[in-house]
C-alpha cells in the first residue's frame, strides 16, 4: 500500500470525471460530500434486471466508474468545491488476471484475489490516492501488493498524472 499525493488536482478531477481514463474499473464504493453527504454502494441489484439483462451487459457484482461516473460528477459540479469525496474502485476480475500474468506472479491465482484497489480521497483541498490489495488466502508474500503499487504508479504517469509519495 502506498498513498500517492495528486499535484494537479484539476487535471485528475477532469479524467477522473470528464474523460474515460479510469471507465475500465469497477466501483465499490463512494462518498461525495457537498451540501448533504451523498453515498453510492457500487454493489449491482440484480434483482433490478432481467437474467437476460445481466448477460447481455455482461455485470457482475460491482457497477463499472464509467456507468456511474455521471452520476458522480453531477454531484460535485457547480460553483462551489465539494467538502470533500471518496472514490474506492477496483479492478475488473479480468484486469486482475493479466495483472498476475503481466507482473509473472504465479504463486496466487486470479480467484485468490480479492481486490486491486484505488481509494481516492479529495479533503481540504488535497487529492490523493491510496492503494490496495485483498487476498481471499492467507499470504506473507507482498508481491502482488508491490506489482500492484507499481502498476498504478505508471498508470497514472501514462495518463499525465504527475503525483509524489507522502
Amino acid at each position: 500500500m502506498i498513498a500517492l499525493q495528486i499535484e494537479d488536482t484539476k487535471l485528475f478531477t477532469r479524467k477522473l470525471f470528464l474523460e474515460t481514463d479510469l471507465d475500465t474499473f469497477l466501483l465499490k464504493e463512494a462518498e461525495v460530500v457537498t451540501f448533504n453527504r451523498f453515498t453510492i454502494d457500487g454493489h449491482i441489484r440484480r434483482g433490478f434486471f432481467a437474467e437476460e439483462e445481466l448477460e447481455q451487459r455482461k455485470l457482475g457484482e460491482f457497477s463499472n466508474w464509467k456507468m456511474l461516473r455521471p452520476y458522480c460528477f453531477s454531484l460535485i459540479k457547480g460553483r462551489r468545491l465539494p467538502e470533500s469525496f471518496q472514490i474506492v474502485l477496483m479492478a475488473e476480475p479480468e484486469r486482475a488476471a493479466a495483472f498476475l500474468n503481466d507482473s509473472q506472479i504465479h504463486s496466487i491465482q486470479p480467484d485468490q484475489i480479492g481486490g486491486l484497489y484505488l481509494h481516492i480521497r479529495y479533503e481540504e483541498g488535497r487529492l490523493s490516492c491510496v492503494t490496495g490489495t485483498s487476498l481471499v488466502v492467507f499470504s506473507l508474500d507482498k508481491t502482488v501488493e508491490n506489482e500492484w503499487d507499481g502498476y498504478v504508479e505508471r498508470f497514472l504517469k501514462e495518463n499525465g498524472i504527475a503525483v509524489s509519495q507522502n
